[in-house]
């Protein structure tokens, strides 16, 4: 019998938004095990009725189904992420594995394959572009699944599919507890020489909430980070940085090593039982850069023209560790020697813009952007359920009046959130019949708290990463397709980049800044000698960050693109990659890929080029508004026509060459970053 009754139920509360402030854990448990069973019922009903298969009785309808689980599994995975504590973290430990099994099963279960096959055999000739994706991404997911396999196959395939939902879980909160167990606690004043004062102040108030003296520093990045960048005491720069580069590595009390090397093994089989040589073919065959061949040559692209400036501006930061008597730099002294070097060149400290950009004011200033280059607005309310007190809410309109959907901004780290930054959807788009389901974003960062005795004030960075999932939340906000499973973020992985970068090259632009960047103390603007500075500055060690990046790319192909599992040493692995192109040392003991959840745990798995590949398309793109005007309203109302609304609907480079009429170049990347020359 299909469940009548829904735990959790959005028609009670403003908006239709998840109702967070009155879902129990073990509701929603419940509410994931009655999520199953509908989806079980109604895949039942689609296969067992006895109508030849259509695209509607078939594709459609099971596109449609599961909406009630997938409102459940939501609301876990955002506690979880943002949230969570033991309760959470045992209830997703549990639960999830079983979901991704009873759906594993449930497709090979059910005759829905033979359907599905039969439509694609011969598709209607009247679909239009969104429908003959649809068609093509659900016979693909169904392969993919392992549905054409033997049964003993299948069997094997669904097990793996278990075992991955539980090891990337794991691996996830074995890095949230190694992170939060460690902290700096320092009672000497002068071990904190170099730092401004208003981390003093956050340091203070962090060894406060523990009942300590002192001062505690983390591994937060609004911590982490700078304590990096200005603390004189180079002992203690050594200590942090080990820290961070030596969490979860074999032997400590969250060693991710065995996961590590369960994932590849796992990813490996699951691959080569479909058919593929290895895990970084399968996936690549679902992205713009469809092999690992050219994935590799993109980043040999990059490496030749950025590699030798990136060892001239690496060699600087070294000289200028000289005048202090170092004469091996070592990783821990180079956001110290960079940002002196930086000041020195540029007479800028990245401290000094800081009181020009507090959260409130950046926040609306992003809110403006998007209103200028769309027309839409932004409305806070308050009646909206949310999972934590600081969590933001947003109704956001567009240029007529329509509600567009709704934004969660959660701002600040706290115990039991995860590190970085991440926009996720907690209900999608899509539209049925006369039903037109809005969504609900959330964009969940780590920006710098505020402090007793002053308000959040951002660095230039955290500006960028508000920008980064602002431009994702656009992403899946303009959603405007017929198919939940197409609309938004839901795209090719090295397309998904796109908006977030996109919107990061507003930093740059002083006409954008001066919107917003006002002293939070006396009101007066960002004055125009420090955006001089911020201009000439803003292409200092772009060639080593892109070489940092290149390097992660490049571990990523080195775990994933081989004929079998790794089983060595990851260290040395790590070496090996990364001579060729190293330029800073490697400290024996640390290991990154331990750590390195966006390509374990995070989705990046054999993908995390994508960064770079979305990098080059963002530049692209952004051309043409220099060309055209930075708020062009025509240029704005395409991207949003032809890349933010169309989500996966079509090919991505379809939609790009639609949007930009030729194809991507990477020359505009280049000139940004000063490798080619500028135009005149």
């Amino acid at each position: 019998m299909k469940p009548t009754q829904p735990i959790i139920d959005r028609s009670q509360t403003p908006y239709g938004a998840l109702p967070f402030d009155k879902v129990t854990l073990p509701q929603i448990e419940q509410a994931i095990e009655q999520g199953l069973a509908a989806f079980r019922h109604d895949l039942a009903a689609i296969c067992q009725q006895p109508e030849a298969p259509t695209f509607a009785n078939t594709i459609e309808a099971y596109e449609r189904i599961g909406n009630s689980l997938d409102e459940a599994v939501s609301m876990l995975n955002m506690l979880e992420s943002a949230q969570s504590d033991e309760a959470v973290e045992q209830l997703a430990e549990r639960v999830m594995p079983h979901v991704s099994m009873v759906l594993s099963e449930s497709v090979h279960e059910f005759p829905l394959w033979e359907r599905v096959r039969q439509v694609a055999d011969n598709p209607p000739a009247d679909l239009t572009p969104e429908q003959k994706t649809l068609l093509d991404e659900t016979v693909s997911s169904l392969v993919r699944s392992g549905c054409t396999l033997p049964k003993d196959k299948q069997q094997q395939f669904r097990q793996l599919g278990a075992q991955l939902t539980k090891h990337t879980g794991d691996f996830s909160r074995n890095l949230l507890h190694a992170k939060k167990d460690f902290s700096l606690h320092l009672t000497r004043a002068t071990d904190l020489k170099g730092l401004p004062r208003i981390h003093w102040a956050a340091a203070r108030m962090a060894a406060k909430e523990r009942g300590l003296k002192g001062w505690l520093f983390t591994l937060d990045a609004p911590s982490y980070s700078p304590f990096m960048t200005h603390a004189d005491n180079r002992q203690l720069r050594k200590r942090l940085y080990m820290a961070q580069q030596t969490l979860c590595t074999a032997g400590s009390d969250y060693d991710n090593e065995p996961l590590v090397r369960q994932l590849l093994s796992e990813r490996h089989e699951a691959a080569r039982l479909l058919g593929y040589t290895d895990y970084a073919t399968y996936v690549l065959t679902r992205r713009m850069a469809q092999t690992p061949a050219e994935v590799e040559q993109f980043l040999r692209q990059l490496t030749r023209a950025y590699l030798p400036r990136a060892r001239r501006e690496v060699k600087a930061v070294r000289e200028e560790a000289r005048k202090d008597g170092i004469r091996v730099m070592q990783p821990w002294d180079f956001a110290y020697y960079s940002h002196r070097l930086r000041k020195r060149r540029f007479n800028l400290d990245a401290e000094q813009l800081r009181p020009y950009f507090t959260y409130e004011n950046v926040r609306e200033g992003i809110f403006q952007l998007a209103n200028r280059l769309y027309g839409i607005r932004f409305e806070r309310v308050a009646d909206v359920p949310v999972y934590d007190k600081e969590v933001e809410t947003y109704r956001v309109d567009d240029s007529d009046g329509s509600m567009l959907g709704l934004l969660y901004v959660d701002p600040f780290p706290r115990k039991g959130k995860q590190g970085g930054a991440w926009m996720t959807n907690l209900t999608q788009q899509f539209a049925d019949g006369d039903h037109s389901q809005r969504p609900h974003v959330a964009i969940v960062m780590n920006l710098t708290r505020p402090a007793a005795d002053r308000p959040s004030l951002l660095t230039l960075g955290e500006v960028n990463t508000f920008l980064h999932e602002f431009g994702h939340a656009l992403h899946g906000l303009f959603a405007n397709t017929r198919y939940g499973s197409l609309s938004g973020t839901n795209v090719y992985w090295d397309f998904v980049e796109l908006p977030s970068q996109f919107m990061e090259n507003y930093t740059r632009e002083a006409d954008f800044l001066t919107t917003f960047a006002r002293h939070y103390q006396t009101g007066e603007p960002l004055p125009e000698k420090l955006l001089e500075k911020v201009r000439r500055s803003q292409r200092f060690m772009a060639a080593y960050a892109c070489i940092r990046q290149i390097s992660f790319g490049l571990l990523d192909m080195a775990l994933y693109h081989r004929d079998a599992p790794f089983k060595g040493n990851l260290e040395e692995l790590e070496h090996t990659t990364w001579r060729p192109i190293q330029l800073l040392r490697h400290p024996k003991g640390t290991c990154m890929t331990v750590q390195f959840s966006h390509i374990m745990a995070g989705g990046y798995a054999a993908g995390y080029y994508s960064y770079k590949w979305a990098e080059t398309l963002d530049a692209d793109a952004f051309s043409l508004f220099q060309e055209k005007g930075l708020y062009n309203r025509s240029v704005a109302e395409k991207f949003r026509r032809e890349i933010l609304e169309r989500g996966g609907t079509e090919h991505p480079m379809t939609l790009y060459q639609r949007f930009r009429g030729r194809k991507p170049s990477i020359d505009a990347l280049l000139r940004r970053d000063g490798i080619l020359p500028s135009h005149s």
